[in-house]
């Protein structure tokens, strides 16, 4: 996966993953030393939003910045195949912005995207370069308040950054609010929208909004259903391709561990008490292993905190700016965190669950060792995961090494978790019943960040042996 969004200087030599880094030929460097010196007033950005970039630290465009902003200045449609980190915000921000500079006009541009938290974080960036020209944008997705956003639209931002599903209900329900003067559609992450089985809404949206308007479709991987909606929303469009095979980035330090099923929660806990003081995010397969996993930690004296799709958005926005700001050590998640979300400080991602498809994986992994920054991610195989683990060595094109634990240091803790985890188990069921009970069927989500929650940790109190290597202190 390639550098972040955040420009750094390293972008261009930790984006060539497949470069060997010992020793680079005097060529290559001298090529890398003239793509560092070109400039976004280079690729014909006005100063207005170089200046901008320079606010935000972008110090040179990024490889597919470079490739699609000179194009989409041109005011060309454009295909973008690039990874998850790549500065592909930047790739179309830009251009619309400079559109938007030029032809000042409400509901000027519509982005979607496959995931709430990733809609809010394109919503930072483009309110970040927009800051000095007055740009207002707006985030319409699922789990908020329909009169609120209704309000918002009614208000007219220029930018509107929106998951479908809810944006057609707007279409739909909301008095006076249509997109008949659109001027620019983005799809970022395309592959992913359509996947999620959003066909039916991006199709009704393709039917209310104008045909002659731009079209920006960036994607991490062109499968079958992001051909077929190229053919129906993209005119004469420029394909951008950034790289054409998966990969991790240089610095991204990869392992595994094979382990049998039952001691995952003991290994995962040696782990953690081994890197403590690090940020980490642990991926799950299911919303309720998430919960679990974290209750689980909870008990255990671990500051961790769950982010799935059941929760709130409310909870959700909580749970990420909780981690994001260090109030939280370990982010526990199922897979709607592994696209998009930039978090600078995570240090390492572990793969409790392994991930189902491989180019997950990648995406998984890509939380880590952004933008030039180091990082390590070690993933759980266990007697079950077997041909899952080598899907991804084949996609990923190496062998990782394994991670080397000593087995009598991490059974020393297998008492505690055993405890832990029966109390967690009692949990969870207090945690159905309510759900069941007066929560209805958003009990689920009562318990995000388990404050209410602290069944687990009353009972427990007082026993050492239960905390974090009974040193730390619960919160």
């Amino acid at each position: 996966m390639t550098a972040d969004s955040d420009q750094s200087e390293n972008a261009s030599a930790a984006s060539d993953e497949e470069v060997e880094t010992e020793e680079q030929p005097v060529e290559d460097q001298n090529e890398e030393n003239e793509e560092e010196t070109v400039t976004f007033k280079d690729l014909g950005v006005v100063d207005v939003l170089c200046e901008a970039c320079a606010e935000l630290k972008w110090k040179n465009p990024s490889k597919i910045q470079k490739e699609s902003i000179p194009v989409a200045l041109q005011g060309k449609d454009i295909i973008g195949l690039a990874e998850t980190g790549s500065g592909k915000t930047g790739a179309f921000a830009l251009p619309i912005l400079q559109a938007l500079l030029e032809n000042p006009q409400r509901y000027f541009a519509l982005i979607l995207t496959p995931t709430r938290e990733l809609a809010f974080q394109i919503s930072e960036q483009f309110e970040a370069l927009g800051a000095s020209i007055g740009v207002k944008c707006a985030v319409i997705v699922g789990g908020m308040d329909m009169v609120a956003q209704a309000l918002t639209l009614s208000k007219k931002p220029h930018i509107i950054i929106a998951t479908p599903g809810r944006l057609v209900d707007h279409l739909e329900n909301t008095k006076g609010f249509n997109l008949k003067a659109l001027k620019y559609l983005v799809m970022d992450e395309a592959d992913r929208i359509l996947n999620m089985d959003f066909e039916v809404e991006v199709d009704k949206i393709l039917r209310v909004i104008p045909r002659e308007r731009r079209t920006y479709l960036f994607s991490a991987t062109m499968t079958k259903k992001v051909q077929k909606l190229q053919r129906a929303s993209l005119q004469d469009p420029v394909k951008v391709e950034v790289s054409t095979k998966y990969q991790t980035v240089e610095k991204l330090q990869q392992y595994y561990i094979f382990i049998p099923v039952k001691y995952k929660d003991v290994y995962l806990v040696h782990i953690l008490n081994e890197m403590s003081g690090k940020s980490m995010i642990v991926f799950v397969s299911t919303c309720a292993g998430a919960l679990r996993a974290a209750l689980l930690l909870r008990a255990l004296g671990v500051s961790a905190v769950p982010l799935h799709g059941q929760m709130s958005q409310h909870k959700r926005l909580a749970a990420l700016n909780k981690f994001k700001s260090k109030n939280r050590s370990v982010l526990i998640c199922t897979d709607v965190a592994s696209r998009g979300l930039d978090i600078p400080h995570v240090d390492v991602v572990i793969n409790l669950d392994i991930p189902l498809h491989s180019k997950d994986y990648i995406h998984r992994v890509g939380r880590t060792a952004r933008a030039g920054r180091s990082g390590k991610a070690i993933t759980f195989v266990t007697q079950y995961d077997v041909e899952l683990y080598q899907r991804i060595e084949q996609l990923i094109g190496k062998q990782l090494p394994i991670y080397k634990t000593e087995e009598s240091e991490v059974m020393v803790l297998q008492e505690r978790v055993a405890e832990a985890q029966r109390l967690t188990k009692i949990e969870m069921k207090e945690m159905e019943d309510k759900k069941g009970g007066k929560r209805g069927k958003r009990g689920v989500d009562s318990d995000d960040d388990t404050e209410e929650a602290a069944g687990v940790r009353r009972r427990i109190k007082g026993k050492p042996a239960a905390r974090h290597g009974g040193k730390r202190k619960k919160r």
